[in-house]
């Protein structure tokens, strides 16, 4: 057992900030001299002096031998990994790693089509040709949830020549499948299961969580420190355990998509984040879970609303449905941002998402419960609730199987051309169009564009939803694969 009280690379950056000495390296500021005032005014200026380069101390992140492998080494027995990397540009490197690390051109990977939009770009990368699997789809509430252990066999039945399974665990909502059936599923087969745990680093941390992926027999998992931990923004890990993954190749992988020029005030947020978790997670998860519980109870009290509960649900995240109001949730969203200071994960078409987290305090509870007690009593008006559970069981959003006949590399590298809605139903999608957040692709390179998917999208936008991924942001035209 080694001593988690130990931050290596936070103790080395921080000598390394107090070293007197003439910077002639990067960065071009020198250690905050040369930052510009009103970015000084904003920050102060004892963070430029921790924005460092690879110093001789402060070890390399593609070739670590110093604290930056002390460093993940401490996070990987912290999170029950075999092996652990820093990551400073988000799950999504990681996941595009995964895949690198996986599969190459050609080859079959299972996965659920509600993807994060990064598991589509492992597959432009990587050529990875993707088998789909539908989530279980909730028609009422109109959430995707988990793929099943059944649909995974059933999918590997067909492609015995499968390189490697994909599962979103938790989802965006917080749902968790039974991923311990699909990891004994999957290894049957003798090939590795990665997970996108983007949302679940704090799953191993305490009792009353779901079992984190790693427990549960993943041998790859992502995870957003920063989404769901204390760690800063971008920064991420990825664990690895038992002998399917191939060490080198992630390794190698990283190198692709990771910057030569990492923030070390990133990793050193890692280092700190993983010590605040091995002394003090459980503690505090459980002042987290409840105050989850406190919103959780009064908020499913306010007439109109109902707060999403199942089994294998993180309770940490709550997801409130207003479409019992009358408004959708982009108007439900906005009232509160912009009229009541409560500011959501995410808001869809019947639902608010919020992350409580272990920033959170009792204040913060208050104000949420506070705001949806206004925002119940009609004091910014009402439509018809029964419209918009409608509308949204009108838009066919489980059709997701349309992968045309190339795969997501080649059409994103195809010729392409632009052409108006009217023009593009059945033709191939050279584009990434996607709602954020949640990033979660409606059309992707290589899939037939299809009616119920442009009406899907073009509902999003006119209730205020926000569409990322096409060169046209109004949505008016799309790139398809030019005919030949």
């Amino acid at each position: 057992m080694r001593n988690q009280n130990q931050t290596p690379l936070l103790d080395a950056l921080k000598a390394c900030t107090t070293h007197a000495h003439a910077p002639f390296y990067t960065p071009g500021h020198k250690r905050g001299k040369g930052i510009a005032q009103p970015l000084a005014d904003l920050l102060g200026t004892k963070i430029f002096c921790a924005d460092l380069t690879e110093l001789a101390n402060l070890d390399n992140l593609f070739a670590p031998e110093g604290v930056i492998l002390a460093a993940q080494e401490l996070a990987a027995e912290a999170f029950g990994a075999a092996q652990t990397w820093f990551l400073v540009n988000g799950s999504t490197c990681g996941i595009e790693a995964a895949i690198l690390a996986t599969c190459g051109t050609g080859d079959k990977i299972i996965m659920p089509r509600n993807v994060h939009s990064s598991a589509i770009a492992g597959l432009i990368l990587s050529g990875a040709m993707p088998i789909f699997l539908n989530p279980e789809y909730d028609s009422v509430l109109d959430i995707a949830h988990s793929i099943t252990p059944e649909a995974v066999q059933a999918a590997l039945q067909k492609h015995p020549d499968t390189k490697a399974v994909l599962v979103v665990y938790p989802t965006y909502y917080g749902v968790c499948g039974n991923l311990q059936a699909i990891a004994q599923i999957t290894h049957q087969y003798h090939i590795p299961l990665l997970v996108d745990e983007a949302h679940g680093a704090h799953f191993a941390f305490h009792p009353d969580l779901p079992p984190s992926a790693l427990a549960a027999g993943a041998d790859l998992t992502v995870q957003s420190t920063h989404k769901v931990l204390g760690a800063m923004t971008q920064a991420s890990m990825l664990h690895v355990q038992g002998d399917r993954i191939d060490i080198d190749r992630v390794s190698k992988a990283l190198q692709l998509v990771q910057s030569t020029s990492p923030s070390y005030i990133l990793l050193a947020s890692l280092d700190a984040a993983r010590q605040q978790m091995a002394l003090y997670g459980k503690g505090l998860m459980s002042r987290t879970l409840e105050l989850a519980d406190i919103a959780r109870r009064r908020i499913s009290q306010i007439p109109g609303l109902s707060i999403l509960q199942m089994p294998n649900l993180d309770q940490t995240r709550l997801t409130v449905t207003v479409s019992g109001l009358g408004l959708t949730g982009f108007a439900a969203e906005e009232i509160l941002d912009e009229k009541l200071g409560v500011t959501a994960e995410f808001g869809s078409l019947q639902h608010l998402t919020f992350i409580i987290s272990l920033g959170n305090t009792a204040s913060d509870i208050e104000q949420l419960v506070q705001g949806f007690m206004r925002v119940g009593s009609g004091e910014w008006g009402v439509g018809s609730g029964e419209s918009m559970r409608n509308l949204s069981m009108r838009k066919g959003f489980v059709v997701w199987d349309n992968l045309g006949c190339i795969s997501p590399r080649q059409a994103f590298f195809a010729v392409s051309e632009t052409l108006p809605l009217s023009e593009i139903c059945d033709r191939i999608c050279t584009e990434i169009v996607c709602p954020y957040p949640p990033g979660i692709p409606i059309l992707m390179p290589g899939e037939l564009i299809t009616p119920a998917a442009l009406e899907y999208l073009q509902q999003i936008q006119s209730m205020g939803g926000f569409i990322s991924g096409c060169a046209d942001t109004s949505l008016k035209t799309l790139k398809v694969v030019r005919n030949s």
